[in-house]
């Protein structure tokens, strides 16, 4: 890899569209035209699309040339169509919210705070576990409490 190159890669990754097997990808133009790069996971999902729907491949054609398989074409396929090309960027794994930090608890963080302004977070995080038995590591309730505390403040 050339310095020129490092800082695409790094952005790549850092965008989540770093393609870990980009040696697998075979397909001609990914070969024979620098403007095509096979570490870029959004153009190599673009052009297997492509492929199949203006050059009239085959669904595994396509994918073994790109080194994907079939149902990572379908989901592929299927996120294009609902999302544009926004569709093929990655999505955000695991939960997407807090799952203990509930409605509930938050309001009775909110009415502990109310009855006792500075309440730390770990006396927040005692009184959940004594009330709901469950465990909340105090940085979550921090977290969770932060945009109110910017809506206050500004």
């Amino acid at each position: 890899m050339t310095a020129v190159n490092a800082p695409k890669e790094q952005i790549l990754n850092a965008n989540g569209t770093f393609n870990a097997h980009a040696q697998r990808v075979h397909d001609a133009l990914f070969h024979e035209a620098p403007f095509f790069d096979p570490r870029d996971l959004l153009q190599v999902k673009y052009e297997m699309l492509r492929r199949v729907h203006l050059d009239g491949w085959p669904v595994s054609r396509a994918a073994a040339a790109f080194g994907l398989s079939r149902p990572s074409f379908y989901q592929a396929q299927r996120a294009f169509e609902r999302h544009g090309l926004g569709g093929l960027l990655p999505r955000k794994r695991g939960p997407k919210a807090g799952r203990k930090l509930t409605a509930e608890v938050m309001d009775f963080v909110h009415t502990l705070l109310a009855e006792v302004p500075q309440l730390p977070a770990t006396l927040l995080a005692q009184r959940i576990a004594e009330r709901f038995t469950i465990s909340v590591h105090p940085r979550s309730i921090q977290r969770a409490l932060q945009p109110v505390a910017r809506k206050k403040g500004g």
